[in-house]
C-alpha cells in the first residue's frame, strides 16, 4: 500500500509539478497558485514543463505549515519576505496571529459552553429558559457570545437564586 505522506527528495534532482506535487501532497494547481502569489519562485522551465529544485518541496511544507498554524497565505508571503529583512516584523506578525487565535478559541469556548448548557437546561422549550433569554437580550445589545454568556454567570438577568446559575441545565 502506498503512503500518502511526502517522499524525500534525492539531492540534485529537478521535479516534474506533478512530482512536487505528490510529494507535497498537494494539488498541482495550488503549486501554480502559490508559484503565482509569489510564495513559491518560478522553476526552470524544460521543454515547457516546469521543472522545480529539491528545495521546493520543503518550502511547500513550510507553506503548509504556516498554513496549518492560521496564516493566510498573504501573511505568509509578508513573513518570508520579513524573514530576508527585518526580524521584528516578523515577529510583530507572528505576535497579531496569536492575538488572533487566542480570540478565535476564547469565541470556541464560549460557544461550547452554551452549548453544553442548553443540553443540560431543564426547559423542554429552551426559547423558555429564562438564561437563553437573556443571553438573546444580550446578543440583540451587540454584545458577543463570548462577553453575552459572561454576563449570564457574572450578573442575573432576571430573580433567579445564584444557585440556579450553578445547577445543570443553566445556559
Amino acid at each position: 500500500m502506498p503512503s500518502s505522506a511526502p517522499e524525500v527528495n534525492t539531492p540534485g534532482c529537478l521535479l516534474t509539478i506533478g512530482e512536487l506535487a505528490r510529494r507535497a501532497g498537494v494539488a498541482a494547481s495550488a503549486l501554480r497558485y502559490y508559484e503565482e502569489l509569489g510564495l513559491l519562485p518560478a522553476p526552470a522551465r524544460i521543454s515547457g514543463q516546469r521543472r522545480y529544485p529539491e528545495s521546493a518541496a520543503r518550502l511547500v511544507g513550510a507553506i503548509l505549515l504556516y498554513s496549518d498554524a492560521g496564516f493566510t497565505l498573504a501573511e505568509q508571503k509578508a513573513l518570508m519576505t520579513t524573514r530576508a529583512s527585518t526580524p521584528g516584523d516578523r515577529s510583530q506578525l507572528m505576535q497579531r496571529k496569536l492575538a488572533e487565535l487566542d480570540e478565535q478559541i476564547a469565541r470556541a469556548q464560549a460557544a461550547r459552553e452554551a452549548i453544553s448548557h442548553g443540553l443540560r437546561c431543564p426547559h423542554e422549550d429552551i426559547t423558555q429558559c429564562p438564561n437563553f433569554n437573556a443571553g438573546i437580550t444580550a446578543r440583540l445589545a451587540g454584545q458577543p457570545l463570548s462577553r453575552s454568556h459572561q454576563q449570564l454567570h457574572g450578573h442575573q438577568f432576571h430573580e433567579m437564586p445564584d444557585s440556579f446559575h450553578e445547577m445543570p441545565g443553566s445556559f
